[in-house]
């Protein structure tokens, strides 16, 4: 029996995900469980496993596709109409999942051959139920938004091979299906979408598909401003504008907002325009951090631990959080409180191929120095390789951005959301400086710190700052603050 997936709600109330990478084939047989994917969502990438046993029949994406949440990803054939290629989980969570309609809408199996053996739930996904004329009425109007007018409205770039059958989940040709609803463009919902979040409307394409069907290439085309001729079968590329003939302009290039940048570009604004930041700087001299350092890296019993100046600074949060707990807390709106925290989750800003991440140590207040230098170890190079789970990027109580690997002296950070304080600190250089009243040469470091004046007033962020200056210009005070 041939079963479509599709793509689940990952766990972070997410609407859509990207196709990173495929790790099958149509033609291939999988396992239950078996990796099938890496999909990125808005903040890492996720391995996505196979639900059923079966052999690949249909890919219905392709890499670096944007899918919605409940839009199919693949066909498998599990190898019988009973549908006993997998089992059923039975772990209470998935159980208890829901159903997404668009599954349903895109699955022509008939509803006795589903019912005799449900496949196996993911997040957001249970058994398929046709029973009940609402839920068949409600497929009705699915597959009529999906092929207005017939039946066989779809996209010729997402048919499954021929290979895969007529029970693919691919509707038959032939099947007239009458509707109330006014004639619209004949499009599918992924060129629908690609359309709005292009600010294209599907009235004015001419498609080129078949029977006059507005594809994915047409629509990146009408964006772009040029023509695609269905005759001789040329393509637009989407990314790439050049200017019309004559224009005194330089060509352009667009890029798509998605994935992590996406996400963070609006829980910046979500951000900035929410909480009234505050800056404050203070420039120190960290020639003994710089040195306590050294001596570390100079001293067997701590090889293997990467401990750097970002290290004693999180260290340094952690203590001054405990004597400043208003910089550790957050703003409900809807219950009218300030909500302080028992403990850090220390967020640490990751630059990464994909754009910025902030994951968090969980209990970092508990930590010891090495302990702290090995979890950002860890959590860095998770985030570079884009695997950082989503327990990870969320729950963090305040955070800490270094711009100084970067060669950056100072700057105003934005809060990472529902935070109320980040701390920047700037590259570590080595200018004349005023020591015991004569001007040496010492190692100077400028750190930056925002923070939600609703909730942190300035003689708390200036507290805390100083607090954190003083541990950085004598790590020995740190034993009298602790």
């Amino acid at each position: 029996m041939i079963r479509e997936f599709p793509l689940p709600d990952l766990g972070e109330g997410l609407t859509e995900s990207e196709i990173v990478a495929w790790r099958v084939a149509v033609g291939d047989h999988v396992e239950l469980n078996q990796i099938i994917a890496d999909v990125e969502t808005a903040k890492a990438v996720v391995e996505l496993p196979s639900p059923y046993t079966g052999v690949i029949t249909a890919l219905h994406a392709a890499e670096g596709e944007t899918v919605n949440v409940g839009e199919p990803l693949f066909s498998c054939d599990t190898g019988d109409a009973a549908g006993t290629g997998a089992p059923a989980p039975t772990d209470a969570a998935t159980e208890a999942a829901v159903e997404t309609p668009a599954a349903a809408a895109v699955d022509a199996t008939p509803a006795p051959e589903r019912d005799a053996a449900p496949g196996p739930n993911l997040v957001g996904y249970g058994a398929r139920d046709e029973g009940g004329p609402k839920r068949r009425a409600r497929r009705a109007a699915l597959l009529a938004d999906l092929v207005p007018g017939t039946a066989a409205d779809v996209d010729a770039d997402a048919a499954p091979p021929a290979s895969a059958g007529a029970g693919a989940g691919t509707v038959q040709a032939g099947a007239p299906l009458t509707t109330g609803a006014p004639e619209r463009p004949r499009s599918t919902p992924p060129v629908r979408k690609l359309a709005r979040d292009l600010g294209i409307d599907l009235a004015d394409v001419t498609g080129t598909g078949e029977r006059g069907l507005i594809t994915r290439a047409d629509v990146e085309a009408a964006a772009s401003g040029t023509v695609v001729h269905a005759e001789a079968g040329e393509r637009a590329d989407a990314r790439t504008a050049t200017a019309q003939a004559g224009a005194d302009r330089p060509v352009e290039t667009r890029l798509p907002i998605k994935g992590v940048r996406k996400h963070t570009a609006a829980a910046m604004v979500r951000s900035a325009f929410t909480a009234p930041h505050v800056t404050e700087f203070l420039t120190i001299d960290v020639t003994a951090t710089m040195e306590l350092l050294r001596g570390i890296r100079d001293d067997r019993a701590f090889a293997g631990h990467k401990v750097t100046p970002l290290t004693v600074v999180a260290k340094a949060v952690c203590i001054a959080a405990r004597r400043t707990p208003e910089v550790n807390s957050r703003w409900d709106e809807e219950a009218q409180e300030i909500v302080q925290y028992g403990g850090v989750n220390l967020g640490i800003a990751a630059a990464t191929g994909r754009g910025l991440v902030v994951p968090n140590v969980k209990g970092a207040e508990r930590m010891t120095l090495i302990e702290l230098a090995d979890a950002i170890a860890a959590l860095a190079d998770t985030a570079r390789a884009g695997r950082t789970p989503p327990a990870d990027l969320t729950g963090g109580t305040i955070s800490i951005t270094n711009i100084g690997v970067f060669g950056i002296d100072a700057g105003t950070p934005i809060l990472n959301p529902g935070e109320a304080a980040i701390l920047a600190m700037g590259a570590v250089r080595r200018q004349p400086w005023e020591h015991r009243g004569e001007i040496a040469l010492r190692e100077v470091m400028t750190l930056s710190l925002s923070f939600d004046h609703r909730l942190v007033d300035g003689e708390q962020g200036s507290r805390f700052l100083a607090d954190i200056g003083r541990i950085l210009r004598e790590p020995g005070l740190a034993l009298t603050m602790a």
